[in-house]
């Protein structure tokens, strides 16, 4: 089974422009995605896909692989299908560029699930363990069925907890999607559907055309860099990693 590691990447964002060139330490937000995904050892090929000159020199000037976008794409799956077309491969996934705290053990568990036939795409989730972030819409809910599929992801705290005497479990999505190739080209041809132009989340696209997502359970907490408050997370993360490993 060939694995390949794709890294959507657009210079613009909305809610924090050009927040992948921001610093950590001394490498960029990107570098250190792109060198965390490589050192996994997980992938056959590895590379980042991108609508911008400025990271495509960023990365090819640390010795990275980087593609060059050929048309505009409102979504990184869509970025990344147009960059694996006439690439071979079996199991394509798609790392967020913003997030660079890469987990080895969340991925190889997420490249496993593929051993079952029936599994055209996967995500990975995580137990909330900062209540306030259950309602914050810049965080994403799924629910899941007892086989961890997912059942609905949204903006708003799923499930609603009526009684409010009873514990309610709530499951943080991480942006990190693994597909077979073949999945991610079908859904390139797929209109944009109701349920995911409201919540404004890509993988309801997947549900709404009859698609399970298996669901991944990890327990890594690493930072999303989504407003420029998580910048400062993402360098107090980073330093406690590095003086672990200077110790």
């Amino acid at each position: 089974m060939k694995k390949i590691a794709l890294i959507p990447a657009r210079y613009a964002a909305n809610r924090f422009p050009y927040k992948l060139m921001q610093k950590i330490g001394n490498k960029s937000v990107i570098v250190h995605t792109y060198q965390n995904t490589v050192a996994t050892g997980l992938f056959d090929e590895v590379a980042v896909v991108t609508d911008s000159e400025i990271i495509f020199e960023e990365i090819t000037n640390v010795g990275g692989k980087a593609i060059m976008s050929k048309q505009v794409h409102e979504s990184g799956s869509d970025r990344i299908a147009e960059a694996i077309l006439d690439m071979e491969a079996d199991v394509v996934i798609n790392v967020q560029g913003d997030e660079p705290f890469i987990d080895a053990l969340s991925l190889k568990k997420l490249i496993e699930v593929f051993n079952d036939k029936q599994v055209g795409v996967a995500s990975v989730m995580k137990k909330f363990t900062n209540e306030a972030n259950v309602a914050d819409v810049n965080y994403v809910k799924v629910v899941v069925d007892k086989n961890n599929n997912a059942l609905y992801f949204s903006r708003s705290p799923i499930p609603f907890n009526r009684d409010k005497s009873l514990d309610a479990v709530y499951f943080e999505h991480i942006g990190v999607y693994a597909f077979r190739k073949e999945m991610l080209l079908q859904f390139t041809k797929w209109e944009m559907t109701p349920l995911e132009s409201v919540e404004k989340i890509e993988c309801l696209r997947y549900l709404e055309n009859g698609v399970s997502i298996k669901m991944v359970l990890t327990e890594h907490t690493g930072v999303k860099i989504d407003v420029p408050e998580d910048l400062a997370k993402a360098q107090a993360y980073f330093d406690n990693i590095t003086s672990h490993q200077n110790q």
